[in-house]
């Protein structure tokens, strides 16, 4: 059987806040990136609201592959779409949702690396304290340890909790219910049932 873990979902109005939070830091600190890696799929909206903050154009980005739908985890963490933008003497700033084993942003590392950036910093908006690797920035330290539900990820993120539960639950308030039980986490009803009416999921 799994083993359960809790978990906390983020609101849109959160994730701007600590994006703001995490500008202000690396404004603070003087760093000046002339191009944003986000590392695909978490880093998306991080990196673009940043980019708006932090006044940069050249937002690129790279896909690592580490973690599916509802906190499944696969082996080993690979690229599966390489950095196509020549970064060549640039100051470079990768960012993502998390920094959660490390494995993800250490791989993303010694890839653009081998492009001979002149600097490489890291931005993430959670950075849990079993990560391998700690960013130059980051806005919460997240010492124990729980599955972060992004608001972009929510549905995905959702579904793949609810379609491994012992059984799939018959209705969206049971799942609800469920939810909060097993994980812990208050998951707004209009969401569970967009995951039952988008996803057509088969009841076990």
């Amino acid at each position: 059987m799994e083993k359960k873990f809790r978990c906390e979902l983020l609101s849109w109005n959160r994730i701007y806040q600590m994006a703001r939070r995490l500008a202000l830091k690396i404004r603070q600190a003087g760093f000046q990136p002339d191009v944003v890696v986000a590392i695909a799929r978490g880093g998306y909206i991080p990196a673009r609201i940043l980019c708006d903050f932090i006044d940069i154009f050249n937002l690129t980005s790279i896909r690592v592959e580490h973690y599916t739908a509802g906190a499944h985890k696969k082996q080993f963490a690979r690229i599966s779409s390489p950095l196509v933008m020549d970064v060549r003497g640039m100051k470079v700033l990768v960012v993502d949702d998390v920094s959660d084993t490390g494995d993800t942003i250490e791989l993303a590392l010694d890839h653009i690396k081998s492009f001979f950036p002149e600097e490489v910093k890291v931005a993430t908006l959670d950075h849990k304290t079993v990560s391998t690797i700690e960013p130059d920035f980051y806005v919460r330290k997240v010492v124990n340890w729980r599955w972060i539900i992004y608001p972009w990820a929510v549905i995905e993120d959702i579904t793949g909790f609810v379609k491994r539960m012992e059984k799939i639950p018959g209705t969206p308030e049971e799942a609800v219910r469920r939810l909060e039980e097993e994980r812990g986490v208050k998951v707004p009803k209009k969401v569970v049932e967009d995951v039952y009416t988008f996803l057509d999921l088969e009841k076990k």
